[in-house]
């Protein structure tokens, strides 16, 4: 059972990560990023195929974050010329884009087989046999997240934080007065993917095998409600909303137990069900979510 919450744990940990990226673009600077998955896919595969190549993992894992912000550079620049709501659609379309792109370039991605054989980090930080591989990742995901919450936090109370903020509540207003919104929405677009992008590097390294089916949209709406969960624009929130998001999916497979009629392939649906109602409850009773109302920090 310890063994199962660890796992859980390093998931949890992988998807925070996704969630305070996110709660940067959008619940502080408004920016709707429904691709939040390509530049996880990005940070799997970049780590993946160079430490297969022999690179170290202690290059890899910084290089993958490296790789997804420099994939976002374009792309937010693309929200200066586009509405809010158009560039949403061409994120989603950007992320499957990304997919199909590893699923035909099987000369370096491997196609639809994957990669199989990727190091685990315990192997790849040359600690294998002194410490339990998923032990490690919990450790260095757990640093991860606590570094991320440190570095917004400092930057959401920085004059930095407060202009995109403001961007946010009226961009029309602060290029009244005399600031250019663009690069602000870009910087913070790009810093917040890198995070993404090192989620998928740890992610990739904890499964050691990494397919283009591993990096459906459906894992972007999972972020999106980890976030509205704990409330948009607070950083607590995100990592709080992903924790109760890992509950209610794995705690629903237990669900079996109480409903012995429902097929294996009925549960999943049944399970994005609870999920779905869940949001709909927050929403009625919590619109903010938990964390929400207040001062945002």
């Amino acid at each position: 059972m310890e063994a199962y919450l660890l796992a859980v744990a390093v998931v949890a940990l992988i998807y925070a990560l996704m969630t305070l990226g996110l709660n940067l673009q959008f619940g502080f600077t408004g920016l709707i990023n429904f691709g939040v998955v390509g530049f996880f896919a990005i940070g799997a595969y970049t780590s993946g195929i160079l430490s297969l190549q022999g690179w170290p993992l202690v290059l890899t894992l910084p290089l993958a974050a490296l790789a997804a912000a420099v994939a976002a550079w374009p792309v937010g620049l693309l929200s200066l010329r586009l509405r809010i709501e158009y560039f949403a659609i061409v994120m989603l379309g950007y992320a499957e884009v990304i997919r199909l792109v590893i699923s035909s370039e099987s000369w370096l991605t491997g196609g639809v087989r994957g990669l199989p054989g990727l190091p685990s980090l315990a192997s790849g930080l040359g600690l294998e046999g002194t410490i339990d591989s998923t032990l490690l990742t919990f450790l260095v995901a757990l640093a991860a997240v606590v570094g991320v919450i440190w570095l917004s936090g400092r930057l959401v109370r920085s004059p930095f934080g407060r202009m995109i903020q403001a961007i946010r509540d009226d961009e029309d207003a602060v290029r009244a007065l005399g600031k250019n919104p663009g690069r602000f929405k870009v910087a913070i677009f790009v810093l917040s993917s890198s995070f993404a992008g090192l989620g998928g590097a740890l992610y990739a390294h904890y499964i050691t095998y990494i397919a283009p089916d591993q990096f459906v949209s459906l894992l972007t709406f999972y972020i999106w409600v980890a976030m509205i969960l704990g409330g948009a624009g607070r950083v607590g929130g995100a990592v709080l909303g992903t924790g109760i998001l890992l509950g209610f999916l794995e705690g629903s497979r237990f669900l079996r137990d109480i409903l012995p009629g429902v097929a294996e392939v009925e549960m999943s649906s049944v399970r994005l069900g609870i999920v779905g109602l869940a949001l709909i409850l927050l929403m009625r009773f919590r619109p903010e979510g938990i964390l929400g109302g207040g001062d945002k920090r």
